[in-house]
């Protein structure tokens, strides 16, 4: 009996000395635990990036490399060269109501935000531009950019839709096969949100940005694509039925016809959950059709293109743009680079109490997506995903304890 609680004990004893190391290595804040499953763990925000560093890649480098040698073994074969759906030009019929839910939530998010933003303060600094949402901006002294105040701190000013939901955009494809945006065409294509070509791409109708749905599908032969239909359809009309004048007015109130109504007995909770449940649904579904349909993001900048390559025209600024000529270094894009999540502090009760967020307890405070912090004040509860963000697990000390915890 004895020997067997000796062995138990020295089991224990080197897990808990792994977790120990493995907490040291990864460099982060953690509650280590004496149970023999694990800790419980704070997991780091990613540090704002370097100007010279690159966004990390989402398919390894080697993968890659395998790939292209792949194919192009394959090119050397002058034979056909099967292709399914998005990539012979078909839509993928099982995507086309996730589109459509996609779109539905993207606007009822819209709204919800922009009712809930009436009630609940938004501040963002004009130097930096760091989003705060709360009834009083923080005392962090975060601030360090050019042009920032000596000691570091914020210059807050009101904030709005745009800091806590900022708007990607994306050069609307009408055939999403075709030739890539040129330089010169940079005035002549329209520029929409990347969500919103997304869903376009996966077989959303929007009568403003026409887009072609083909019937028959497109062959690979010898690595070139051959498309057996014509470029425009029969019915297409060159700018014939196009009004002059009115379009701004007229595209304003077909937006505002599809809005969802909200009843007058819902309460600002209410909105919040609902709210909550679109972020949610739109993002779930982003990463479901960005699994089939590819979106391509720049590596050094925020530019997002959706569609199976980047566009051509040379307006990146990053890091070494002369020597790309100003061209965008294109590689797979995630959820993050379509739909960016503004992340801001965020402690468990602070908009009851109305308590300050002050610079040296800031290692005690956890984070959340701007737009979730604000469905949070307005009274929605926070799923599971954002238990780790949030720090729940820690109890923000006193500014006279803060040299008493271990």
């Amino acid at each position: 009996m004895l020997p067997r609680l000796n062995q138990r004990f020295i089991k224990h004893y080197e897990q808990h000395g792994v977790n120990i190391v493995l907490s040291y290595l990864k460099g982060s804040m953690c509650f280590l635990s004496t149970s023999s499953g694990g800790f419980a763990e704070h997991v780091n925000l990613p540090v704002r990036r370097q100007r010279s560093e690159r966004k990390p890649l989402v398919t390894s480098i080697n993968h890659l490399k395998r790939n292209a040698r792949l194919e192009r073994k394959m090119r050397q074969d002058v034979r056909e060269i099967m292709l399914k759906p998005p990539e012979n030009g078909l839509l993928v019929k099982r995507l086309i109501p996730v589109a459509h839910e996609v779109y539905d939530a993207r606007k009822e998010l819209y709204d919800c935000v922009s009712l809930v933003l009436k009630s609940v303060l938004v501040h963002v600094c004009r130097v930096c531009e760091e989003v705060y949402v709360g009834k009083f901006p923080h005392q962090i002294r975060t601030c360090d950019v050019a042009g920032s105040l000596p000691t570091k701190e914020h210059c807050w000013v009101p904030g709005g839709t745009e800091h806590v939901l900022p708007v990607i955009d994306s050069f609307h494809l009408y055939d999403r096969l075709g030739r890539a945006v040129s330089h010169e065409e940079r005035l002549q294509v329209d520029r929409i949100p990347a969500i919103v070509e997304l869903c376009v791409q996966a077989g959303m109708d929007i009568s403003e940005y026409p887009t072609k749905r083909r019937v028959y599908p497109v062959y690979n032969i010898a690595g070139k694509l051959i498309d057996f239909e014509r470029k425009f359809p029969r019915d297409y009309s060159s700018g014939k039925d196009i009004e002059p004048h009115g379009f701004w007015l007229r595209k304003k109130d077909s937006i505002h016809c599809n809005t969802p109504s909200f009843s007058a007995n819902e309460d600002l909770q209410d909105i919040a959950l609902r709210g909550m449940n679109a972020w949610e649904k739109m993002r779930l579904g982003a990463i479901q059709i960005m699994r089939t349909y590819t979106v391509q993001t720049c590596g050094y900048c925020p530019e997002v293109q959706v569609g199976p390559k980047g566009h051509r025209v040379r307006i990146c600024q990053a890091y070494k743009h002369q020597m790309r000529a100003g061209q965008h270094a294109w590689q797979e894009a995630t959820i993050d680079d379509l739909v960016p999540p503004v992340y801001v502090w965020h402690v468990h009760g602070l908009h009851i109490g109305g308590e300050l967020l002050v610079h040296d307890l800031r290692r005690y405070y956890g984070k959340l997506p701007a737009v979730v912090e604000l469905f949070v004040q307005a009274g929605a509860c926070v799923g599971e995903g954002y238990g780790e963000l949030m720090r729940e697990d820690v109890a923000v000390p006193g500014l006279d304890e803060e040299r008493l915890v271990v």
